[in-house]
């Protein structure tokens, strides 16, 4: 019995070892092959007030005059996700990762629900901006939305077109209702034709419509569902414990308590817990024009914000100028699926204010 409680006990101290050492809290600096600090980058993690509230993000860039990007990630932050999909966004941009009111390292559970309206982040977003516009002395920034942040990101836009100099929405959304629909739809056809009599029976007890919505066992049985039949956050990613969960705690420029955070936020704070409000817009009933340069970056495998949705979309929005780039071989996050893709339209097309390497006009 106590071999098998030692063994037990250095089972458990092993992991949460990995864990304490893989959790300094630390932005990690750029450096070059010799182990010294790149010259002119900036690499932080930084915590601001922003309406009254302390929200922290990571900015990161290979040269600290290069033009901001502010970046508004989708449910839950994402950042840590560039230790396995380097995005390579800091050779062209000094990168602003935040972490919206209520999520990640901004997370605050003192601070109500009620306080994290659409209009407290569009408010929080602009407030930002303003923010980043003096600290790094530009006049205007650049804003991407991904996901659940695109939601907020094209208000946000609409709104002070003056402060940006072009909107950049991956996978962008659109009417996401409708989303879910079709995303439904394509699920239990895939699953019949596989045979999978489970997932089958779990999607038909739970069908999404336009009039019902979207039933808590769907929710339940979504995440899954789309990661399997690689249609859910990356194309490759089977499963949001391997792909997700993991790398969020491996990820060593978070504290342990702010990893705990991450997941406590996820489904009770920040841009999720703006879910029923997302669900009943019409995007492009609420934006249907916007004063600035808009660009979409979407995988043609995306069901968690449709492709086909995102595109109607695009085709309506009226802009000065519009590009619409398709990923071939992604699925929700070309950012983190095709690199190298992303990058070459984002230093040809977007900083140049052209769109010559768009698939839509």
């Amino acid at each position: 019995m106590l071999t098998i409680a030692a063994v037990l006990l250095v089972c458990l101290l092993i992991p949460a070892g990995v864990l304490l050492v893989c959790s300094s809290g630390k932005a990690e600096p750029f450096m070059y092959e010799k182990g010294r600090p790149h010259e002119g980058s900036i690499s932080e993690k930084v915590f601001v007030s922003i309406n009254g509230v302390r929200q922290g993000m990571f900015i990161k860039s290979k040269d600290a005059t290069n033009p901001v990007l502010l970046y508004l990630h989708g449910g839950m932050p994402d950042y840590f996700l560039t230790k396995r999909y380097p995005t390579g966004l800091e050779e062209c941009f000094s990168v602003v990762w935040w972490e919206q009111r209520g999520s990640g390292i901004s997370f605050n559970a003192s601070v109500p629900p009620e306080m994290m309206t659409l209009e407290q982040m569009i408010s929080d977003t602009l407030e930002l901006t303003n923010y980043l516009r003096r600290r790094f002395g530009q006049e205007k920034i650049y804003l991407m939305g991904h996901s659940g942040g695109t939601f907020i990101g094209i208000q946000a836009a609409a709104r002070a077109p003056e402060l940006y100099h072009a909107y950049l929405g991956v996978a962008q959304m659109s009417y996401q209702l409708k989303s879910e629909k079709l995303a439904y739809d394509y699920m239990l056809k895939q699953f019949k034709e596989k045979g999978n009599r489970k997932m089958v029976r779990k999607l038909e007890a739970a069908p999404v419509t336009m009039t019902g919505g979207t039933p808590q066992l769907y929710i339940k049985v979504r995440d899954k569902a789309m990661h399997s039949l690689g249609v859910g956050t990356i194309r490759e990613m089977h499963s949001v414990i391997t792909g997700i969960f993991l790398p969020s705690l491996l990820c060593r420029e978070y504290t342990l308590r702010e990893k705990l955070n991450m997941w406590l936020a996820k489904s009770r704070s920040g841009v999720s817990i703006l879910y029923d409000t997302m669900m009943s817009t019409d995007l492009s009933k609420v934006v249907p024009r916007i004063d600035l340069p808009v660009y979409f970056f979407e995988g043609i495998y995306d069901y968690t914000c449709s492709f086909t949705e995102a595109k109607a979309y695009f085709e309506k929005l009226k802009a000065p100028l519009k590009g619409f780039y398709i990923f071939e071989h992604s699925a929700h996050s070309p950012l983190f699926e095709e690199a190298e893709k992303m990058l070459r339209i984002l230093c040809e097309d977007v900083l140049a204010g052209m769109n010559k390497l768009a698939d839509a006009k």
